[in-house]
């Protein structure tokens, strides 16, 4: 199956080194300064891209956290991204930067994460150059288990093809507030290499 013309630039978009280091700077209260890894990797290559994402905090690089794993794929309903776990992230740490972990992944060492779904919107911004934001189905969250604990995860982004703005943030199954992330506003990070 051929890929879009859509779903490449969508993928080539989102690959990349990235971090948020004027946001950071401009409001430490609010914003760690974070590295952000987005790499493709070869599973589902059939009808999707898939990448590999992982931050980590400036000042302990070496420490990266929260692997996830994005499949990109184009249905009848327009483009998508759905979310994958690996069943154990801590194999995969540091490949973010270091690749060579990646090597060996193979779908069954991931966990579908089946209401963490996005669509995808495009817009045109000037010949060749778009904005895609990728939301959820209202009044959706995306929710799982891990290391049995609930866990709740409003999801969204915007990318170009020099930005990336996340809004992902943790929810409270309590209350309903946001207890991390993108809680006062999307995390922005400005591409600073490809991958």
């Amino acid at each position: 199956m051929s890929l879009s013309s859509q779903l490449i630039t969508l993928g080539q978009y989102l690959t990349g080194e990235f971090n948020n280091r004027e946001q950071a700077m401009a409001e430490p209260v609010w914003y760690v300064h974070l590295r952000l890894w987005q790499r493709p990797i070869n599973i589902f290559l059939e009808d999707s891209i898939t990448l590999f994402a992982e931050q980590a905090n400036i000042v302990n690089l070496d420490q990266p956290y929260r692997q996830r794993i994005m499949r990109l794929t184009q249905g009848a309903e327009g483009l998508q991204v759905q979310y994958y776990m690996p069943k154990d992230p801590s194999s995969l740490k540091g490949a973010g930067n270091n690749p060579a972990l990646l090597n060996s992944l193979t779908s069954e060492q991931l966990d579908l994460l089946p209401s963490c779904i996005l669509s995808i919107t495009q817009e045109t911004l000037a010949p060749n150059l778009y904005r895609f934001t990728a939301s959820p189905p209202p009044e959706t969250l995306c929710s799982f288990t891990y290391l049995g604990n609930s866990i709740q995860v409003a999801l969204g982004f915007e990318v170009t093809h020099t930005t990336f703005l996340s809004y992902d943030k943790g929810i409270d199954s309590e209350t309903g507030k946001a207890t991390w992330g993108a809680v006062v506003g999307p995390y922005r990070y400005q591409k600073i290499r490809n991958l």
